[in-house]
């Protein structure tokens, strides 16, 4: 039978193979083909296991033991061990490595200080039992901790690769992997090549023999390619032939929501904004649908809430209550809103500034016009990307600015965090709750996921009902994807692993 070969398109070539100093999407992407960590992400995103087949949490949310699968093994036959995983965890945190994800693992106890170079390896919360046996001790409760482990800083190394090869582990030929391909040749600019891993413990599921990484910074030459049948899918497409693609390549356009969202910090302490009526005033007059499709071409979708849809461990969503109200009644509760704030129509005068970018600018003018349908008068302010967000975190002088934020794990805290009084750094608007402030670090200690569910939403219905920063719209991860490539879940993480992928014809 002949070779199964998956021509696959990617954002860009890894600047690194040694996923303890990754740090892109294009990165991580390469790393979950290569490696497998303890749990792993599903095609449809959800946390399952990978070379741990069970663990078990103390009760008091310290203590993860995890079971390693008998047949978990590395490409060139060792078996993979706890060991492996103490060293890998170990190995992120040592200074020397400079790994610019190590805070990821922060959770684990003494991790930071070993990172800091305060304390030596050994004395972090990580443990073989036995060869099969892991245990990881945690400094405090951190009940997303399994989503954090399918993070690519999260994979093993194999410790007699790195210790012979030293930075020349991630070499073909030298490189030693555990996940279902083995790394065959990397040529820069052309194609990373991997071939189905023997050893892999699912090895007799992987239908695909051969993936050919090829990068694309421009995407637009990845959709001519994909059209002339060269790749079988596109890790992004060119949004400005988002209506040509719809036409001509239909169903094979896959827009799925992504884990972020894009809003509006609030200066709350301007006497002229510090009313949350006048707050949803504005927010209620924003025609999300219209941004969505007009400006960002459908590459967004419409957004009524910080915490994008689709989280894990967000049993209880909550939106702001005009989400299905048509825009024409939401001008005319806005109107109402604005008067019984006590602002006439025509006093309100605001800034709305906005770091360079041609969607962003267009973003905003349109936003300015919906805005003059209730009065309010607008003046546009840019400024370069470089300086624009120091400006926001030192407390610069603005009205309503533009902000988006990824999340680096799926769980509302990863959003709801930004809001905390305590979060310079990100609370743009300075907004100040204390019992929002009281529900974020009570849910911080919960570690039943379905009572600390009920804990966030409460708070993110607290931050709904006062708008210190108007959601607008939610990221949307983009690709093409050929019909004859079958397994392929839209998630909100993007994660597709080539196991799960299969080619029909």
């Amino acid at each position: 039978m002949s070779e199964v070969i998956y021509n696959r398109g990617n954002d860009t070539d890894p600047t690194t193979l040694d996923h303890h100093k990754t740090s892109t999407i294009a990165e991580a992407n390469l790393m979950r083909e290569l490696y497998e960590g303890l749990v792993v992400y599903n095609a449809k995103a959800e946390v399952v296991p990978g070379v741990a087949e069970s663990w078990e949490v103390s009760d008091d949310g310290l203590k993860y033991t995890f079971k390693l699968r008998e047949n978990a093994k590395w490409s060139n036959g060792d078996p993979v061990k706890a060991s492996d995983f103490v060293f890998s965890f170990q190995r992120i945190q040592d200074p020397a490595v400079a790994a610019p994800y190590a805070n990821m693992h922060y959770a684990i106890a003494n991790a930071e200080s070993v990172n800091k170079g305060e304390k030596k390896p050994e004395e972090m919360g990580v443990k073989a039992v036995d060869d099969r046996t892991l245990e990881i001790t945690l400094g405090a409760p951190t009940p997303y901790f399994l989503e954090l482990l399918t993070h690519q800083t999260g994979l093993p190394v194999h410790q007699a690769s790195v210790e012979k090869f030293g930075n020349d582990f991630t070499k073909p030929g030298n490189m030693v992997t555990n996940g279902a391909y083995m790394l065959e040749s990397f040529t820069p600019n052309d194609k990373i090549v991997m071939k189905k891993n023997p050893h892999f413990h699912d090895a007799a599921n992987v239908k695909i023999d051969v993936v050919n990484f090829i990068p694309f910074e421009d995407r637009s030459a990845c959709l001519r390619r994909f059209e002339a049948g060269e790749v079988m899918s596109c890790s992004d497409i060119p949004a400005e032939q988002m209506d040509y693609m719809r036409e001509k390549l239909g169903e094979q356009v896959h827009i799925a929501p992504y884990l972020g969202s894009y809003y509006l910090p609030v200066k709350v302490k301007k006497e002229k904004l510090a009313d949350p009526r006048v707050r949803h005033a504005i927010s209620m007059a924003i025609d999300r649908d219209f941004l969505a499709k007009e400006i960002w071409r459908e590459t967004m979708l419409p957004g009524y809430s910080i915490v994008p849809p689709g989280i894990s461990n967000y049993n209880d969503p909550v939106f702001l209550e005009y989400k299905d109200m048509d825009i024409l009644d939401r001008e005319d509760k806005a109107k109402e809103l604005l008067k019984e704030a006590g602002v006439e129509e025509g006093e309100l005068s605001i800034e709305l500034r906005y770091n360079t970018s041609e969607n962003h600018k267009n973003t905003m003018t349109a936003i300015a016009d919906m805005l003059k349908n209730i009065g309010i008068k607008t003046t546009l302010f840019e400024m370069e990307g470089t300086g624009y967000f120091d400006y926001m975190k030192q407390d610069g002088d603005f009205d309503i600015t533009r902000a988006g934020w990824i999340g680096d794990y799926s769980d509302p805290q990863n959003f709801l965090f930004l809001f905390e009084s305590d979060n310079l750094g990100f609370n743009y608007p300075r907004w100040e709750n204390a019992e929002y402030d009281a529900l974020m670090e009570k849910a911080e200690t919960t570690i039943d996921l379905a009572e600390r569910s009920k804990l966030l939403s409460q708070a993110e219905a607290i931050f709904l009902k006062e708008v210190p920063a108007i959601p607008i719209l939610y990221y949307s991860s983009r690709a093409l994807v050929s019909t004859k490539l079958k397994g392929w879940e839209d998630n909100i993480q993007d994660v597709h692993g080539t196991r799960y992928l299969s080619i029909e014809g």
